[in-house]
């Protein structure tokens, strides 16, 4: 979402602003009763006059401005000259006294506002020193970007002309041109610093000789040009990678690409998840110095190094993990103490005992930063040999691990804690639904250790929520694939008691990690950790979110204690059809979660300090959290604060770009899946408006698509974006945010990923 300051900027350009007020003014005069005009003539005729005399003054105004223009494009006409105030008078044909003093107090506040330069006293020259800025591309629409700039409070456009054919997400050095009538600061790309992208994906069309691959990628105002010298192959429909070889450096060419992939023709599956894969710059296999330092690596574990570690092999431990994962790297240990209490150890696989630092296996870890989970596949962090293999908490195996090991009672109160290196034996691997029979049936293998551990979770999970928690839970879509990864139908992950005891016990982990490395900084300087922060809502988001949830009858109260506000709704709105399209705005209002050497907390949480500790196969904060972890253990000082906070910046965006990665390949499957449902009829929720059309949300297996108000042909329909809803102009029908609508699907169109609908008619409005 824009900031204020930019939707304002952008959403009003050109927008005139009504003088509303002052017709209500001259209303409420002409109502007064004539006791009060005779009582007081002579205060309304000063009146009359100081009102008049205030239009003259704006009328003047007015005109000062309008000349004020005219006398600075006079100079902008011809930039290099230097002129006397006598040749500004006579080309502006000025000839009258009134008129020369009124140029002179122009030319003189031009100077002042360094638009103008003096030069020997009474000579003035177009000031032509350039205002340039560096910012990133935000690309608006086809016809214009904005540049966003930490130099400038406002947002310079960009016309396409000239862009210089920068991307959306380029860092670019921009011309700010001089605005000579307060309109929006416009600019000029004069170099393209940094390319976001260099290598895109899309279809390929071909002519007899040449081809142009047209991007899959939205925010893109152009064509990729291939001779063929570099077509590689490439058939027309193809979906492929294209590598930008030349830019032009004129606007009314294409860039000059080569196809480096084939994916092969679109709509096929492989085809379309390799792509979005090369979209989003995610890769397709490891380098072979890494898979070959993986394999290097001894499976050994020797006596000394079990005897450097606190031995878990005898105490029981086990895996829980979904029916399909293949790397296990959490356990849970469990053992009653002699005083009544739980030593329960949470296990975490030991990845940086394998993966040292300045080898090619850590900087591939680096790079990819975390595993990225698609519809039909993992893209992982780490190679198979070590996934899956060596750090996996595998049943029935001795592992090498990093621990978090607490002393809790049955109400989940702390009385001790102790971290350091381990070594377990896993007894069993539980998938999450042989968990949850043993948590509902209290019987099988180890269901008295399962039972205990979830009675505990539970008293954690109640004391997080006292504290402030937050208690939504994204819905998560699933896909029942076939074995040509055909969606065959789609399902909500349902979330049991199993789930959310490892949530817990993984929860309490993290945080108290976080606590004990920030704790050692006590009367001194803060070791350098790596925190998991989530700030406060921003207070105009939160206020938009409440009107929203109005809509729907349910109070949020900005200005109220946010958490409890926030968990009543999850409450009120629990199993009813707008319940996923508020807490999905819910989340969204609120900040970004991200990685950081800053101890600012987890608002979503309520935890003070936060950390990533439990997942270091698929997440690399994790990896640095072990090595600050064990370094502070072993008594080291504090590492280097902005090395460790560049690399937080880096794994933050490398996880936003999973998580976009992952949204369209489950996109692309609803679509896919859409596409088989053509002319079937759904309930569905209004879960967006804009200018083109209502966005639904299916109810039964929340794909959302499009009714394009043109296909509304009852009336012409317009936005009424402040109330989040369109309107028909002569019938005045209204289709808000939230109603409940049936629809009627019309296309789905795999290559856009999108679903068209058709409204059949309202069901229940808000």
């Amino acid at each position: 979402m824009r900031s204020k300051k930019d939707k304002g900027g952008r959403d009003k350009d050109g927008r005139s602003e009504k003088g509303g007020s002052r017709r209500g003014e001259s209303s409420s005069r002409n109502k007064r009763g004539s006791s009060e005009r005779g009582s007081s003539a002579r205060g309304d005729a000063s009146s009359r006059r100081d009102s008049s005399s205030r239009r003259e003054g704006s009328r003047r105004e007015r005109e000062r401005k309008s000349a004020k223009t005219i006398v600075l494009e006079s100079f902008s006409g011809s930039p290099d000259t230097v002129f006397t105030q006598r040749q500004v008078h006579r080309r502006l044909g000025v000839v009258d006294k009134k008129g020369r003093e009124t140029v002179d107090d122009i030319l003189k506040t031009l100077v002042r506002e360094n638009k103008l330069l003096l030069i020997d006293g009474d000579k003035y020259q177009l000031n032509l020193r350039v205002n340039i800025i560096t910012g990133r591309v935000d690309l608006a629409n086809s016809k214009y970007a904005y540049i966003v700039s930490e130099e400038t409070e406002e947002d310079v456009r960009v016309y396409r002309e000239h862009l210089k054919y920068a991307m959306d997400g380029d860092r670019v050095k921009v011309e700010v041109l001089p605005t000579f009538s307060g309109g929006r600061a416009e600019g000029i790309v004069v170099e393209v610093l940094e390319r976001s992208r260099e290598e895109l994906v899309g279809i390929m069309q071909l002519s007899k000789n040449f081809g142009f691959v047209v991007p899959d990628f939205k925010k893109l105002y152009f064509d990729i040009f291939v001779g063929e010298n570099g077509l590689n192959g490439a058939q027309a429909g193809d979906k492929v990678l294209v590598k930008i070889v030349e830019w032009p450096d004129k606007p009314d060419k294409n860039p000059t690409g080569e196809v480096i992939r084939v994916f092969g023709p679109a709509g096929e599956h492989e085809a379309e998840i390799h792509s979005i894969m090369a979209e989003f710059g995610l890769p397709f296999e490891f380098p072979q110095a890494v898979e070959e330092e993986a394999d290097s690596i001894s499976e050994k574990i020797t006596a000394a190094e079990i005897a450097k570690r606190r031995d878990f092999r005898d105490v029981t431990t086990f895996t829980i993990d979904p029916a399909d994962a293949k790397d296990f790297d959490d356990a849970l240990s469990i053992r009653k103490l002699e005083n009544g209490n739980w030593e329960i150890g949470v296990h975490i696989a030991d990845v940086t005992h394998y993966v040292h630092p300045r080898t090619v296996l850590e900087k591939e870890a680096f790079h990819r930063a975390t595993s990225v989970y698609l519809v039909d596949r993992t893209v992982p962090m780490l190679p198979e040999r070590l996934s899956n293999g060596l750090c996996s908490l595998r049943p029935h195996e001795e592992k090498l691990t990093f621990s978090a090991v607490f002393e809790l009672d049955d109400n989940g109160k702390l009385y001790d804690q102790w971290f350091g290196r381990t070594v377990i034996f896993s007894d069993r691997r539980f998938t999450y639904e042989e968990a949850q029979e043993r948590i509902e049936s209290g019987e099988g293998d180890f269901a008295e250790e399962i039972n205990i551990l979830n009675h505990i979770a539970k008293k954690l999970k109640d004391k997080r929520f006292k504290n402030g928690a937050i208690s939504f839970e994204t819905i998560e879509v699933k896909f029942k694939l076939d074995e040509n990864g055909k969606p065959l139908y789609i399902y909500v992950k349902e979330r049991k008691d199993a789930h959310k005891l490892i949530e817990e016990f993984m929860l309490l982990a993290n945080k108290k990690v976080a606590e004990f490395v920030f704790n050692l900084g006590k009367g001194k300087r803060r070791p350098t950790m790596v925190y998991r922060t989530h700030g406060q809502p921003d207070p105009d988001r939160l206020s938009t979110f409440s009107l929203f949830a109005r809509k729907f009858g349910y109070k949020v109260d900005p200005d109220g204690d946010i958490s409890e506000e926030l968990n009543n709704l999850a409450e009120e709105t629990e199993g009813k059809p707008e319940q996923s399209v508020l807490q999905n705005l819910a989340i969204r209002t609120m900040a970004k979660a991200k990685y950081s050497t800053e101890p600012e907390g987890h608002f979503g949480l309520a935890f003070d300090h936060y950390s990533h500790f439990t997942s270091p196969i698929r997440r690399y904060p994790d990896m640095m959290a072990h090595r600050l972890l064990q370094h502070y253990l072993d008594g080291g000082q504090s590492e280097d604060k902005e090395a460790y906070e560049e690399r937080c910046r880096h794994s933050s965006e490398m996880e936003k770009r999973a998580a976009d990665a992952e949204r369209a390949s489950i996109k692309y499957k609803q679509v896919e899946f859409m596409k088989d449902t053509i002319g079937n009829q759904y309930k569905g929720i209004v879960s967006g408006v804009t200018e083109w059309g209502i966005f639904v949300e299916i109810e039964e297996n929340k794909c959302e698509g499009m009714v394009r108000l043109s296909s509304l042909n009852d009336d012409y329909y317009e936005l009424d974006s402040d109330n989040y809803r369109v309107i028909g102009r002569q019938s005045k029908r209204i289709i808000s945010f939230g109603d409940e609508v049936l629809v009627e699907v019309m296309s789905a169109n795999l290559a856009d990923r999108t679903i068209d609908l058709e409204l059949v008619r309202t069901l229940k409005q808000h």
